[in-house]
């Protein structure tokens, strides 16, 4: 979604605008992709909701691609990361396990690096392949974007990157202005549909199909007045018939049938999903591919605001379809998940309120907590009754939820009780205040900036003008959600991890300590025996490296890398074993610790032997962490096992520009200009071989022959459509064949004197054959040019 032509909309931007601080949104460049722009946030400041989402810091709207892809759930939004306004979208993306807990992310969709308009759409998993798209073990998350047209990008390692399809061509191409995309899969049918806003004649949609997410055909159009921007389609089910809910951004809805090409309804007038205005609730989004089947929603809540963040979004809601005399109607309860973050409350049955009785929850003290309440206004002779949200000493109250018993109001919202009762399920959050009423057949979501100072915590039950009997009523005290994931620390180990010492944040990078002394950043995980690695990059710190077999404190074993040009394990008390080696500062180095016993051995660099062999007998077991000692350090892919990235035997890595890390998965490389990681191995005449991909950006490749700074042969993938053998100040030979962002390639050359040939893939024949003399013999490695790349098995033959 863009500045909106609305004039709702318009008009709510532009307020929000005018109480917000200036701040513009960047573009990024692939070598910096992707972006994790955010600064250290403890969650809690005022109005930022404890149990719903806002982005770490920036401005957020529109819910965008939710999806249950790979055993978690992706929530992308609209997002400028770089102010607290609207501006130059990109695409956040958020993690959850059970969509209660939220752990942020890199940025997912970044200007000049994903091109097109990166406005609003929807996003689907492609479990079965058939975009074709998929290059790797995990399901294709396969997201739809741009305007006045509808381009493509996916990502092939669950969320962490994205590629454009075709370069970001537009796959559907709209000649009236249209946006927000919106993808499901059509069971009956077995293909795909697209619904897609579009002001042709008027606000509506379009609706296109397709067998592969890539080829689009157009089907139908339903137009209505109230039908703007945002559309949502999905199916649910009403006395055994499924039954299909097309929802606007202002949570307008109507129930039809739709026959895989064309939508109807015989609903004369739309209804309201959430009695929320358009700041507290708009442009839902419902999550494709949930495991149970369920249709689950969230909204974008626009008028919550503090500090750091704008916006906000709405708890996920569980929608159902009911049957009225009026018609079939949408219920909307929220998803269980709450009662994990439980710290307390109080349950009280058949009191009665008002008439002078004593208020039940008198005492109570609580910020952020989930009330259930069931009122009999059957037997009620109250006008008026209900709870104070956050009651202060004055008795006044931040939020005061009312029922009106002779309008059959709750807050001004029509509900009628059922049975001579009404049940009621408030979540209020800091910022928020989300309210669920007969069986979902209500739901009122608004933004309420509630007080949480001590004297402001209270819980107040009134009736006025005679009494009502509440039959029971339960309160729930709701801990935070945050701070249970790490957003940029790469590591199969168990969480929460802590920071006994030290101050540890997120960064692009990796998990970034910085410490006067010994700070620690430790896992929940702990073993005795194991093979454990990460990657250590040294920036001011005089030392950092990896920490095992240690307590809660973290005292244990550590190997260490020291800016004195050591590398060291020691303990509390003792350094254990010290191997001098050359180090720089800025540069990532790879650690890795086999732990047998008493037998303790220290790779550096992915060596071929281990740098220290040692024994000592003081910690049997304890947990896996990171150190860092006297400045800053970054730590990234902490892993055990001894699996690392198949490269060929050398007796040490070493980078020569660009930054470069390994993971089971590879060797990943990031560079702005040429970025080199060489082995220390060298050749003359040899086969040299290995798989590439350009994750995004401009080119990646194999060195050979090269001197220490990279300087050789090297054979090219560039995503401009060529394979490219090069030396420094000379293209040597070009062949041209598509090379595709996030595709794996495999790359073959053969030296034998001044004849160099390269093979693409598993042909015969090599697709360059060249000669050149200026490099005779050096070491082989790896290139990143203006790119993310990726490498593995790499082999000398």
């Amino acid at each position: 979604m863009r500045a909106r032509a609305g004039a709702l909309v318009v008009a709510l931007v532009a307020t929000l605008m005018a109480l917000l601080p200036s701040g513009t949104a960047s573009a990024g460049t692939p070598a910096e992709y992707p972006e994790f722009p955010y600064p250290p946030t403890s969650y809690s400041e005022p109005y930022r909701g404890q149990f719903h989402f806002s982005s770490r810091s920036g401005w957020m709207n529109d819910p965008n691609g939710l999806v249950y892809a790979n055993g978690e759930y992706h929530f992308f939004y609209q997002h400028n990361p770089h102010g607290l306004e609207w501006d130059t979208m990109h695409w956040g993306h958020a993690t959850s396990p059970d969509l209660v807990h939220w752990t942020q992310k890199p940025i997912a969709l970044e200007p000049d690096v994903n091109p097109g308009t990166l406005f609003s759409g929807g996003g689907v998993v492609d479990k079965d392949n058939t975009s074709g798209l998929k290059t790797g073990g995990y399901d294709p998350i396969v997201v739809f974007s741009n305007t006045d047209g509808v381009s493509v990008h996916y990502s092939n390692d669950n969320g962490k990157t994205f590629q454009s399809y075709d370069h970001g061509r537009k796959v559907i191409t709209i000649p009236e202005q249209s946006r927000d995309p919106k993808v499901f899969w059509d069971t009956a049918r077995k293909r795909w549909t697209l619904v897609v806003w579009s002001d042709k004649g008027g606000n509506g949609v379009h609706f296109y199909t397709s067998p592969n997410l890539r080829e689009w055909t157009y089907a139908s159009r339903y137009q209505a007045s109230w039908l703007f921007e945002c559309p949502d389609m999905f199916p649910l089910q009403l006395d055994g018939r499924q039954r299909w809910v097309l929802t606007s951004a202002s949570n307008q809805y109507v129930v039809g049938d739709f026959d895989g090409t064309t939508f109807r309804t015989d609903m004369a007038q739309p209804q309201k999903m959430d009695f929320g205005s358009g700041s507290d609730f708009y442009a839902a989004q419902t999550f494709t591919g949930d495991p149970g089947g369920r249709i689950v929603q969230m909204a974008w809540q626009a008028g919550n605001r503090g500090s750091v963040w704008t916006g906000n979004a709405s708890f996920p809601a569980e929608l159902k379809l009911v049957g009225t005399p009026d018609g079939p109607r949408v219920t909307r309860t929220p998803v269980p998940g709450l009662d994990s973050l439980a710290a307390g409350g109080r349950t009280v049955r058949d009191k009665v309120v008002g008439g002078g009785a004593a208020d039940p929850f008198a005492s109570v003290k609580a910020d952020t907590y989930r009330l259930t309440a069931t009122f009999d206004v059957g037997r009620a002779t109250a006008t008026r009754f209900g709870f104070g949200l956050h009651t202060g000493p004055d008795g006044r109250a931040d939020h005061t939820l009312v029922y009106d018993r002779a309008a059959q109001t709750l807050d001004g919202q029509p509900l009628k009780p059922r049975d001579g009762k009404i049940s009621l399920t408030a979540l209020v959050d800091r910022g928020q205040l989300e309210v669920f009423a007969d069986g979902g057949r209500y739901s009122y979501t608004r933004n309420v900036n509630f007080d949480s100072s001590a004297d402001s915590l209270g819980l107040t039950t009134f009736a006025e003008g005679g009494t009502v009997p509440l039959t029971q009523a339960r309160l729930t005290t709701l801990a935070t959600s945050w701070g249970r994931g790490e957003s940029t620390l790469l590591s199969n180990l168990q969480g929460p991890w802590r920071a006994p010492r030290g101050a540890w944040t997120d960064v692009t990078g990796g998990k970034r300590g910085t410490s006067g002394g010994d700070g620690f950043y430790l896992s929940a995980q702990s073993g005795a025996d194991a093979v454990y690695q990460g990657d250590v990059t040294l920036e001011t710190a005089r030392a950092a490296g990896l920490t095992f077999r240690a307590d809660a404190t973290g005292a244990g074993y550590t190997a260490t890398l020291d800016t004195s040009g050591v590398l060291k394990l020691w303990r509390p008390g003792r350094e254990i074993a010290v191997r001098n080696v050359p180090l720089a500062a800025g540069e990532t180095h790879h650690l890795k610790v086999r732990i047998e016993g008493t037998r303790i051995r220290v790779w550096l660099d992915h060596g071929a032997d281990p740098l220290i062999d040692a024994t000592d007998d003081a910690y049997r077991e304890g947990l896996f962490g990171a150190n860092v000692f006297g400045g800053t350090a970054t730590v990234q892919n902490l892993y055990l096992g001894d699996e690392e990235f198949a490269g060929f035997t050398a007796g040490r890595w070493t980078p020569r520009g660009g930054s470069w890390t390994s993971a089971p998965e590879g060797l990943h490389g990031r560079s702005a200009g040429d970025g080199f990681y060489l082995g220390d191995r060298a050749g003359t005449d040899f086969a040299y071989e290995g798989d590439l991909q350009v994750v995004n950006g401009t080119a990646g490749g194999l060195t050979f022959r090269a001197n220490a700074s990279g300087a050789g042969y090297t054979a090219t993938l560039d995503t401009s459509g060529v394979l490219k053998l090069w030396r420094p100040g000379r293209d040597i030979a070009v062949y041209r064949t598509p090379v595709v962002e996030g595709r794996t390639y495999h790359l073959r050359v053969r030296a034998d004197g001044s004849r160099l040939r390269v093979w693409l893939g598993d042909g015969a024949d090599p697709v360059i054959d060249a000669t050149d003399t200026t490099y005779a013999s050096g070491v082989f490695g790896v290139n990143a040019y203006d790119a993310s790349v990726l490498a593995r098995n790499l082999r000398i033959g």
